[in-house]
């Protein structure tokens, strides 16, 4: 009898002993501050003269790590030796690959508070979203690990008299990897495993807001025993570096999160055909949502402003689920929003280091740009009624802000912001708040906080999201619980941590034998 899967437990923090060694998980990073972190690429270790200075959110002055930033003749070499690791690793046996995951998961479980405090540092997380992170990337982890073994056979299919027919999976070849900075180890680690795990070699390119936790990541994997040239280390280097391997003939597959307007275009790229190229390239994108919380007037309305304000303004905003719209049916509109305000004041926002700061920076000066922008955009298109100030003296601070009264169609119930902004909308009854949430460009995550069966099972039907959510809020989905990806310019719904994800990343053989 299978096990059940169960995902990694999330730290408690109320508990004196866990805040002692989280804090001392601090310290020790804080003195490991400033190194410099190679190119990986097979086994070579490569030092650039230029570098991509990564710097704290909240503390700009301070300088996480100094890393080697890529050029188009580092993306050759480590595309050929991402080649030539594929010959061998695509006939590693299953047990053998998914075993360097088991190994890396223990690895990450034992240096958990680590990578934890230096996401604190690097991104700016508060201590329970960066422990929440690492936890996650353990779960991606084991999980894929698991879902390999179940497929490592394929899938049996009919065979009639005088014949016998197989159907497996084999691996598609080398993919690049292009990660976010918001979940840097989690989501980083999880496209990176899954494409690993199946058999392909990968080129990694993280976010060049986060490049440590990404390096540390490829140093643990090295130490889990994945041969060299499997994956490749390749931050930096600009744009052009990136497309120019998205468009190189000798790549299979593409796994990217981000924004809309990238993913498109690396969805545009490439599905240009190059001279030499023997395949269509498979794209695997997620790529953001504007995601919106309804509340009809048969609410646990204390629920619904909790869920609204978590959802709103955990990590400042930062996620592709994060709840940037509030759709409340009329009758209740006034209560759910002067409660949201009363609980949004209570926040407190400042460096991430102490452990009662519910919402630290932003990620950087374009990002903290971007957000007061929209700021200014939400003031001429509703009623500020919380935050609305930002300040960029020593870290990029954001004010938790919420908006009432927004038209449907206004450019901050539509665009997405990534930031901590939340607008309000009043509709007439439940029909009329789903036709609102579902006017979106966008359809990752939802909830609805009621207690009417007929309207939830309505919304089951009919809101157009990939990742819904009954009387909770609209993030925080679990590996192997909550399956997570999304319709429309959301992406291609790869539905990350789910049971199907794995298969994107390789493709089907039949074989018939007839006797």
């Amino acid at each position: 009898m299978a096990v059940p899967y169960k995902h990694e437990p999330f730290t408690d923090f109320s508990v004196e002993q866990n805040r002692q060694v989280f804090q001392a998980a601090l310290t020790d990073v804080q003195s490991k501050l400033g190194q410099e972190y190679p190119l990986v690429i097979g086994t070579q270790r490569v030092t650039t003269e230029e570098k991509i200075i990564s710097r704290n959110p909240a503390n700009k002055a301070e300088i996480v790590g100094m890393v080697s930033k890529a050029t188009k003749q580092w993306a050759d070499k480590a595309m050929e030796a991402a080649l030539q690791a594929f010959e061998t690793w695509r006939n590693e046996p299953v047990e053998a690959r998914a075993h360097i995951l088991f190994r890396a998961a223990a690895i990450l479980r034992r240096r958990k508070h680590e990578f934890s405090a230096l996401l604190v540092k690097e991104v700016g997380k508060p201590w329970k979203e960066a422990d929440a992170d690492t936890a996650e990337a353990i779960d991606f982890l084991e999980y894929y690990a698991r879902q390999m073994m179940n497929l490592q056979r394929g899938i049996p299919v009919e065979s009639r008299p005088g014949e016998h027919n197989t159907f497996h999976y084999i691996p598609l070849g080398v993919g690049l990897i292009i990660s976010p900075f918001n979940f840097p180890l989690a989501i980083m680690a999880g496209t990176t495993v899954a494409a690993i795990v199946t058999g392909n070699t990968v080129i990694l390119r993280p976010s060049d807001r986060a490049p440590v936790v990404a390096a540390k990541f490829v140093e643990m994997m090295e130490e889990a025993g994945l041969p060299a040239g499997v994956l490749n280390y390749l931050p930096g280097g600009e744009a052009e570096v990136g497309e120019y391997l998205v468009e190189h003939p000798k790549m299979r597959f593409i796994s990217f999160t981000g924004s809309r307007a990238v993913g498109c275009r690396i969805y545009e790229r490439a599905a240009i055909v190059q001279p030499g190229q023997k395949w269509l390239k498979r794209v695997i994108a997620e790529m953001g949502g504007k995601d919106a919380i309804i509340v009809d007037r048969e609410a646990d309305l204390e629920l619904a402003a909790q869920s609204i304000v978590a959802s709103a303004f955990g990590f400042s905003g930062q996620k592709c689920s994060a709840c940037s719209r509030a759709i409340i049916v009329e009758d209740v509109y006034e209560q759910v929003l002067n409660r949201v305000v009363e609980l949004t004041k209570q926040l407190k926002v400042g460096n991430p280091e102490e452990q009662s700061i519910f919402m630290g920076p932003v990620i950087d000066q374009a990002s903290f740009d971007k957000i007061m922008g929209y700021i200014e955009i939400g003031k001429q298109e509703g009623r500020l009624m919380a935050g609305g100030e930002g300040d960029d003296s020593t870290g990029f601070f954001i004010q938790p802000t919420i908006f009432a009264d927004v038209h449907p169609s206004a450019r901050i119930m539509q665009e997405e912001i990534f930031g901590p902004v939340v607008a309000f909308t009043k509709a007439k009854d439940f029909d009329h708040a789903l036709e609102i949430a579902n006017h979106t460009e966008y359809g990752l995550t939802g909830a609805v906080i009621s207690r009417n069966r007929a309207h939830l099972e309505k919304a089951r039907e009919e809101f157009h999201v990939g990742n819904l959510y009954f009387n909770r809020g609209c993030t925080g989905a679990i590996v192997g619980y909550q399956p997570f990806g999304g319709f429309n310019m959301s992406g291609t719904d790869s539905k990350a941590g789910g049971p199907d994800y794995l298969i994107l990343h390789m493709q089907a053989k039949t074989v018939s034998e007839a006797f």
